[in-house]
């Protein structure tokens, strides 16, 4: 295993909470937000070795950093999420830049430009994206063309637009994408190198602590040695290893900013008294506002944790698709819950003074940035249709089997719903492969979704059999398993009333018939003890997040 050992990560967050406290309480991040940008100078500050020196925790140890592993990330992400999400984005803009570097490039650029940025406090930009291109990097028309000497390439002039770029208008390096001569790769652009130009930032919707611009290269001259891996041609295969790590970071922004929100409006119904009592005591108010969102929002976080872990230890692969099912899982549930916290504080909730009408501008942009919903829907569902063909229905028979074996031996966590979630999505796979139905791109969407509500009861029902679990959870076992039971039961008659609904909808067949191979009848009986076990989740719930 790699990153911080409990202690460090502990002194680590704390340290980040101590320094928000000072430096950013309610009153200046309200004001940062009209102003609609974070000084420079407050950035640097975080920077400040002396301060928090929060740039250091990707650089590895050799360089003069902190090495973080993705779990210690996901930590620091959701806290810095929770404090404010614009500030977040422009520290995770820099882990971000170096990202490509740490992946492909060579041992000598690893040595300068990492101890550079450790040293010299440099913040970084990612300059991926362009208007036309978007989360599609392959349609990049920024063109970098070899300046060649002697028969040798010494340089590149780099030429292009870039847009919506974090730190764009205050990095002090860039790693810019741009086609090459073979593909694409990345290049190493330091500021104030002759040819940029930079637009004024954007006014935007949320995270306006976050300073985003569009910048333009007119033959931007850079080094050959400034190619990250001294290869042409590398350049999405070392933005597509990243992916995981990446988008577990955004996930966890979405945890952060799902649960502030959360938390505010739990807090608020227990001192907020209507029709005899408060708010917090009325079903009504806590099994529809409340509790389905806290659920959902903790099955994101098993889910960011299994996969922090995998990361972290001895699987070699990327894991992109698990990265992606971490982001949508997350970033739908924080903005889910942020939207259902304005509700629950009614007219308070809408107005900027008490901060959840902020939060819910700011997470909404994790459901676009870093790859929209709709893009990881797609990635998902590509993956597992291929492994659904490639096994004969096997991939997801499989993992119900082992949801099975988990329910004879930990009953409480709900894994028999897990399983029937799970041999539900591998039907609805069959019967769209019977009736060719991913022809339809709106089915393959639809399918990811599907695939991520059951692949995540799995897990959060392997994460709540666990004797113990990290100290980011804050609920005891036996709330954390009525979660996970939960979370499962609706995975199940979610997928099932969708499969049922895209299968007819864009096919055709006998609804008794597919009701039968869907299990809809036992999925249906197996929501039985939901009110119970919200009831139980409502009353945690106030013990956590007490009277405001």
């Amino acid at each position: 295993m790699v990153g911080m050992d409990e202690s460090m990560r502990e002194m680590m967050l704390s340290s980040i909470k101590e320094y928000a406290r000072r430096n950013f309480p309610q009153d200046v991040l309200l004001r940062i937000d009209r102003e609609g940008h974070l000084p420079k100078e407050s950035v640097r500050d975080m920077y400040d070795p002396t301060k928090l020196g929060i740039h250091l925790l990707l650089i590895p140890p050799e360089f003069g950093g902190i090495g973080a592993g993705n779990f210690d990330m996901y930590q620091v992400c959701e806290l810095l999420a929770s404090i404010d999400l614009g500030i977040a984005t422009s520290v995770f803009a820099t882990f971000l830049g170096l990202d490509p570097l740490a992946v492909g490039g060579t041992p000598e650029q690893k040595q300068k430009w990492f101890t550079r940025v450790a040293n010299e406090c440099l913040l970084c930009a990612y300059g991926a994206t362009e208007a036309e291109a978007g989360s599609d990097l392959g349609s990049l028309k920024t063109i970098a063309v070899p300046v060649v000497e002697g028969g040798k390439t010494v340089g590149y002039r780099i030429s292009g637009n870039k847009q919506w770029i974090s730190n764009g208008g205050i990095a002090d390096l860039y790693l810019i994408l741009a086609r090459d001569t073979k593909a694409v790769g990345w290049f190493i652009v330091e500021k104030g190198t002759a040819g940029m130009e930079f637009n004024n930032p954007e006014d935007k919707h949320g995270i306006r602590a976050s300073n985003t611009v569009a910048f333009s290269m007119d033959n931007v001259y850079v080094p050959a040695e400034n190619l990250v891996g001294l290869e042409e041609g590398q350049g999405l295969t070392q933005a597509q290893a990243v992916f995981g790590n990446t988008r577990l970071m955004v996930a966890a922004f979405g945890l952060g900013g799902g649960w502030d929100a959360l938390g505010r409006a739990i807090s608020y119904a227990q001192g907020r008294v209507q029709a005899g009592g408060p708010l917090s005591d009325k079903q009504g108010y806590m099994h529809k506002l409340i509790v389905p969102h806290a659920v959902r929002l903790e099955a994101s976080r098993a889910y960011i944790e299994e996969i922090a872990h995998r990361l972290d230890g001895s699987d070699s692969h990327s894991l992109a698709t698990e990265g992606a099912i971490a982001k949508l899982s997350a970033s739908e549930a924080g903005n889910a819950a942020a939207e259902a916290s304005i509700q629950a504080l009614g007219g308070y909730g809408y107005v900027k003074e008490m901060v959840i009408e902020k939060i819910k501008r700011d997470v909404k942009i994790t459901t676009i940035y870093e790859g929209t919903s709709e893009i990881l829907e797609m990635t998902i569902a590509r993956d597992r249709w291929q492994e659904h063909l490639k096994t004969r229905g096997g991939y997801f028979s499989d993992l119900a089997k082992a949801m099975d074996t988990l329910q004879a031996r930990e009953p409480m966590v709900g894994a028999s719903a897990a399983a029937l979630a799970l041999r539900a999505v591998g039907e609805v796979f069959e019967l769209c492969r019977e009736q060719k139905l991913t022809r339809n791109q709106h089915v393959l969407m639809r399918l990811g979704e599907l695939v991520m509500y059951a692949e995540t009861a799995a897990v959060f029902c392997n994460k709540a059999a666990e004797p113990e679990y990290s100290k980011a959870v804050k609920f005891d076992r036996e709330c954390w398993q009525t979660m996970s039971r939960l979370y499962s039961r609706t995975a199940a008659i979610r997928v099932a009333q969708d499969g049922l609904k895209l299968v007819l909808g864009y096919g055709d067949g006998s609804s008794a018939e597919i009701s039968k191979r869907l299990s809809m009848d036992t999925i249906s009986d197996a929501q039985k003890g939901t009110r119970v076990d919200m009831e139980l989740v409502a009353e945690k719930l106030k013990g956590v997040f007490k009277k405001a």
